[in-house]
């Protein structure tokens, strides 16, 4: 079958280098020297029965990470690092995740306990497979990268062709064809991307085969690692006699599952290979590839690529490996796996033309400069075998004295990485840290989450058969449509708060800057907040808290407002403490107080520096990035700090409390205390009311209290509400500036799936 032609004459390049990519990783849990936990799975992972992200393979502490498919090969490894992200901070402190293939310091045998799934077949599929190879060899961990070619190339290669006249038929031979030349010519990913040099003498069970100091390439895939006796021969010449030969296999004992055959390729698309012949096979499981330990996830972006280009070469190739073809390859895999990993291999020619192969192919399909250089770094290392990844390996082995020591320095060293911004999951970094949170707990429980719309923050979760739609973190369809709307225009909020019996202060409102201007004589010498009508975040609004005294001042402020929107409201300064509250239906989880962005004077720095100090705290940020904002020294900030007299440029003294903001907003440099358990219940119970008034299932309500141990009373020197919001900001409540974290994301999930255990 050759698909050049058609590719060629249809316009195809493009569409040939589209697909669809996961990956499953197995990793060893492992203490802080590198040795081998013999703890259970950790239940705060949930149930293996359905998780879709975090299984365990052979034993307890064998994790398997699962990565949904994705069209980008990017995409599945941003998708691997969340994942890596969840684990590594939920799992015990002094457990870590080895970086290397080979398992090191493997407890006895009667230690290691198999993994204990809800399906008492899986675990005796598990027993069976110590009684034929022994739980060590079981130990060993890989990457199993799988591929499927677009649907749409499939079905234009089948339209352009004249010999077949069944599509699933010509679908099945071009993932054969794929397969057998991959097995034809895998030993070329071994040469280059094997990091399986060495292990201990234990995990032999009839003595080392390895001399003293002896390395080699690749111990996984030579026949002491994770394969199938010999005997078991499995044909690929038809998907028929596949399926014909892995059954046979299976019923005469060979094989007690079709899922023990190891092959380093694996037709996928169906739970038994019977159901292919009808159904047509769906993508190729490459199950071949060591761990790469210099890499975090296992896996290099750029070798990502490189073994997706490879495969589309083995579609692109004019040969068609032959049954015979496919046993010389397996004859080449295990003697290049032997090898020294310093010295070239005996097949370096071979190597070479197929990736000169590869490179031609690659102008052919005008395929990215970026994947041209790639395969030509590779194609160096033929000559140069101190550039593949084993002899990098060896040498780091070597200087560390050992392959476990590396590996548990490295595990301590990924596992430190994650937790460096321990608030956000860093591969989904553009989107809001509410919405990352929301991920993390998502992805933690085993929630099968869809990126819908990453830009606008929109995700769809599901549960089995239950599906749920959320957007910003805590908008769902438990919210009704009504709510927001409401919320947003402040001034209706206030009406319906006031209609609902709440305490709301007196305020008007101005359609232009003349206007409100106009009126200045009635705010003279009042304490007011300007505000824009609609608004979030605390954007424009200015706090006088002394009273209105200068026009120029008040015009200002005005101005500042209308640039936020087209009505500006003027409202009474209500004396007192805000307070945030999150509430979620029937119950307020969280109270902060937020602090208006401030500074203390040491009476040495100026204000400025003191702010450029305060600014380097490694929560601060842009706000949507980190849990704290940086402060700003803009219009508003200069306002505030004229009414102290004072001036960026002044030097304030020693322990003086200089405030640069009088609304209290994070996104404004605020910072936040968590209040929750100090807060009077009856102040808790004013804002689930309050919530319910807006038909909002979640809503963040600021109230002004002048003394929160005191109960409420009717009426404003009590306490005030000052604004109900939409789409509360979340990551304030789980990671607060100071007190108890509440992660009320979680709260979120088990509204919208009160099932989930």
């Amino acid at each position: 079958m050759n698909i050049q032609q058609v590719i060629k004459a249809n316009r195809l390049e493009l569409l040939f280098q589209q697909g669809s990519f996961g990956i499953e990783k197995e990793s060893q849990r492992v203490h802080a020297d590198g040795s081998i936990v013999v703890s259970e799975h950790p239940k705060c992972f949930g149930s293996r029965s359905y998780h879709p992200y975090i299984q365990t393979d052979f034993a307890e502490s064998q994790l398997e990470l699962i990565t949904p498919p994705n069209k980008k090969i990017e995409d599945t490894l941003r998708w691997l690092s969340a994942i890596h992200e969840v684990v590594l901070r939920t799992m015990p402190k002094d457990e870590y995740v080895f970086p290397l293939s080979m398992p090191a310091g493997l407890p006895p045998e009667d230690q290691i306990k198999v993994a204990q799934l809800e399906n008492p077949v899986d675990v005796a599929y598990r027993e069976h497979l110590v009684k034929s190879y022994g739980k060590s060899k079981q130990m060993v961990s890989g990457i199993h990268y799988n591929f499927q070619l677009d649907p749409a190339l499939v079905q234009q290669l089948f339209n352009g062709q004249k010999q077949y006249q069944s599509a699933v038929d010509f679908q099945n031979d071009l993932y054969l064809k794929i397969a057998r030349n991959f097995l034809r010519y895998q030993w070329i990913l071994i040469y280059l991307l094997a990091a399986t040099p060495t292990v201990d003498a234990n995990y032999f069970r009839d003595g080392t085969p390895l001399k003293p100091g002896q390395y080699v390439r690749s111990l996984r895939s030579s026949q002491y690692g994770y394969v199938n006796d010999p005997s078991v021969k499995i044909s690929y010449d038809s998907l028929k006699d596949y399926v014909d030969t892995l059954e046979h296999a299976v019923n005469s004992g060979q094989l007690i599952a079709e899922k023990e055959f190891y092959s380093n390729v694996r037709l996928r698309g169906a739970k038994h290979a019977r159901e292919l012949l009808q159904n047509g096979i769906q993508y190729l499981e490459f199950r071949l590839f060591d761990l790469n330990p210099f890499e975090p996830y296992g896996i290099a972006l750029d070798d990502a690529k490189f073994v997706h280009y490879f495969i589309l070469l083995m579609a692109w190739l004019d040969e068609e490996s032959t049954e015979s073809a496919v046993a010389l390859g397996k004859e080449k895999l295990a003697q290049v796996a032997w090898e020294n990993p310093l010295s070239p291999t005996v097949f370096q020619a071979e190597g070479e033309r197929v990736l000169h192969q590869l490179l031609a192919m690659l102008t052919e399909i005008r395929a990215d400069a970026e994947i041209e250089q790639i395969v030509k770094d590779k194609l160096a290392q033929f000559s140069d075998p101190s550039q593949t990844l084993g002899a990098r390996l060896v040498h780091a082995i070597e200087a560390h004295g050992g392959y476990q020591k590396l590996g548990a320095e490295l595990a301590k060293r990924y596992k430190q990485q994650a937790f460096e911004r321990f608030y956000a999951l860093s591969a989904f970094d553009n989107m809001e840290l509410s919405t990352q949170a929301l991920m993390f707990d998502a992805i933690q429980k085993g929630l099968k989450i869809d990126i819908l719309d990453e830009r606008d923050q929109f995700l769809s979760l599901q549960f089995g058969d239950h599906l749920e739609y959320v957007k910003n973190g805590n908008m769902t369809s438990h919210d009704s449509y009504i709510s927001p709307l409401i919320m947003e225009n402040k001034v209706v909020t206030k009406k319906v708060l006031a209609k609902a019996g709440f305490n709301v202060p007196q305020s008007m409102e101005f359609t232009s800057v003349e206007q409100a201007v106009a009126n200045y004589a009635l705010f003279v010498g009042r304490a007011v907040v300007i505000k824009p009508k609609s608004t979030n975040y605390g954007l424009g609004i200015s706090i006088f808290q002394q009273g209105v005294h200068d026009r120029e001042d008040f015009a200002k402020a005005i101005e500042i407002a209308f640039r936020e929107d087209k009505e500006v409201m003027v409202e009474d300064y209500l004396t007192g403490t805000e307070y945030r509250f999150f509430v979620l239906g029937d119950e307020t989880l969280a109270v902060l107080l937020r602090v208006p962005a401030n500074v203390i004077g040491d009476g040495v720095h100026t204000v400025a520096e003191l702010v450029a100090q305060k600014n380097d705290h490694p929560l601060r940020g842009d706000g949507s990035r980190t849990p704290l904002k940086k402060i700003a020294l803009g219009d508003i900030e200069q306002l505030q700090l004229k009414e102290q007299g004072l001036t960026v440029d002044s030097v304030p003294a020693k322990d003086q409390l200089v405030q640069l903001r009088a609304n209290s907003n994070i996104s404004t440099g605020g910072d936040s205390i968590d209040m929750t358990d100090q807060m009077h219940p009856s102040y808790k119970a004013l804002a689930v009311g309050i919530t319910k008034a807006m038909g909002a299932a979640v809503c963040g309500v600021d109230l002004i209290i002048p003394d929160l141990t005191q109960p409420a009373e009717p009426s404003l020197q009590s306490w005030g509400v000052i604004e109900a919001n939409f789409n509360p900001m979340m990551m304030m409540h789980i990671f607060p500036y100071a007190g108890q974290s509440r992660r009320v994301t979680q709260n979120v999930l088990k509204m919208l799936f009160p099932e989930l255990k």
